[in-house]
This record gives C-alpha cells, structure tokens and sequence, in this order.
C-alpha cells in the first residue's frame, strides 16, 4: 500500500560541511498517524522537519506526499515553531485571518471565511482571546494561535516543531491534552519533533529514533501500542505506556549517548 507522506532515501548536506547531517533517511506514514521524531541536539530532526515543510532541498532521495512530490513550501504542510511567530500589531483572530485569506479561504464567501476563523479559534478554545494582540496573552495562549493558524490552513500535514519546549509544565501538559483532542477530532497526519520522552510516547502511534548526527540515520521505530483517548494520569503506572518509554530511554541513553566532548 503507497504511503500517505513517502520519505525515501533522504540525505542532506551543506556546502562548507564534510559529512552530511542525514544520510538515507527512509519513512513512510500513513495518512491519519502521529508520529514523534526524537534523538539527541545536532541529529537533524528539525531539518528533517524543514525538507518535509519545502524549506529546505535535500541533496539526495526526496519526499512525496499523497502523491506529488514535495519541491518547495505549500499549504499543504502547516508548521508550528516553538516559537509562536504571530504578528505582534495583529490581533489572535487577525493572525488567524491572515492564514485563512491566503489559503484555505480561497473560494470561501466572506461570511464563510469568519465563521472557519472562529471554528479554529474554538478548538484551541482561544475565542475568548480572539481581539487581543500577541503582547496581551500568555506563551501558551500564543501557541494555541499559532496552532488554530496552522489548523485553518486545511493542510494534509502538520509538522510541529518542539512546539511546547518554551511553555512551563503545567501549560504544556494541557496543550498536548488538547492536541490529543484535536487529533481526535479531525484525524490530522501530524510529524512532531521532540526531545522529552513522555510526550512522544503520550502522544503518538510511532516513535521515530535518529541515531546521533552527523551522518544521523533512522536507528528504531517504535510503535505505542497505547488506545485512544489516553489519560496521562492513567497510563502512568500502564505497562503500555512504561514499556515504550523505557525503550526509547534505553535507546537514546545507552546505545546512543552522546560523546563526552559533546555533552560539555
């Protein structure tokens, strides 16, 4: 069965750079998965990201998604930062709008267009927030705009980029319980680049693991044998949720530690 997006043999090399920062890459996800990609600082995950979003050309093998070949940014890729990247003199449903009136709004009456703005607004629950400017709202209330941006875009993938590094750990564990939610409710492909275990096991039905960079390779795939809707507080102590997490643990910490003159 052909792959929803269809990553084959990527590699990627800068110009003043002796080896590449990924070497083969190959991975094939299925419309509708979520899939985390983790390793440790410098492996690539967030150029992976990059190639996946057409922002950056690989130098061998490409990517194919829902059967047209990635060459450059569109709409249907959609990707979330960690830092939220809005617009500081617009307001949340302004930022929103701009996203809107660019892409998914082509053909929309104007009425029609307000009406999805608001529908993405109310799945990060931000309508409340919807006339304040970014300087007015929390860092986690800026991301949930930034993800309603992302949303409104009708993209096929969504790729987050360590989108709750930046926020505090209350905040962050009540955005990923929303993302969940999301992903419930629409069935978005999404590709999530992390470096914290307990969100990737959390929130995925696959865990990518790269091997330490340069020359980074895909070392293991995991998949979280974890049924949907997942209570944190009840996998805590689940041997479905334990398990993986032990496993990517065992796999970043002992077979992939990084060097000593690395980790000064």
């Amino acid at each position: 069965m052909t792959a929803f997006l269809d990553i084959s043999n990527l590699s990627i090399q800068f110009p003043r750079s002796p080896v590449p920062v990924l070497r083969d890459v190959t991975l094939r996800i299925n419309r509708g998965e979520y899939v985390s990609i983790i390793g440790h600082s410098g492996c690539g995950k967030s150029t992976l990201l990059n190639i996946v979003a057409g922002l950056l050309p690989a130098s061998a093998g490409g990517v194919v998604l829902d059967g047209r070949e990635i060459d450059g940014p569109g709409p249907d890729r959609a990707v979330v930062f960690q830092n939220h990247s809005l617009l500081p003199w617009l307001t949340c449903y302004e930022n929103v709008k701009l996203a809107v009136d660019r892409t998914a709004g082509r053909g929309m009456s104007r009425a029609e267009r307000h009406d999805w703005i608001e529908h993405n607004l109310a799945l990060v629950r931000m309508t409340h927030a919807r006339d304040k400017r970014p300087g007015e709202i929390s860092g986690g209330m800026k991301q949930r705009i930034g993800i309603a941006r992302a949303l409104s875009m009708k993209p096929k993938v969504l790729l987050l980029d360590e989108p709750f590094g930046a926020l505090d750990a209350l905040t962050r564990a009540h955005l990923q319980d929303q993302v969940m939610a999301i992903h419930a409710e629409l069935g978005t492909t999404v590709i999530m680049i992390t470096h914290d275990v307990d969100e990737a096991v959390l929130l995925s039905d696959r865990i990518v693991m790269l091997t330490n960079g340069p020359n980074a390779q895909v070392g293991e795939v995991l998949a979280v044998d974890l049924p949907r809707p997942r209570d944190r507080i009840a996998l805590a102590s689940d041997p479905r949720f334990t398990g993986p997490r032990a496993a990517v643990l065992e796999f970043l910490h002992h077979r992939h530690s990084l060097p000593a003159e690395k980790v000064a």
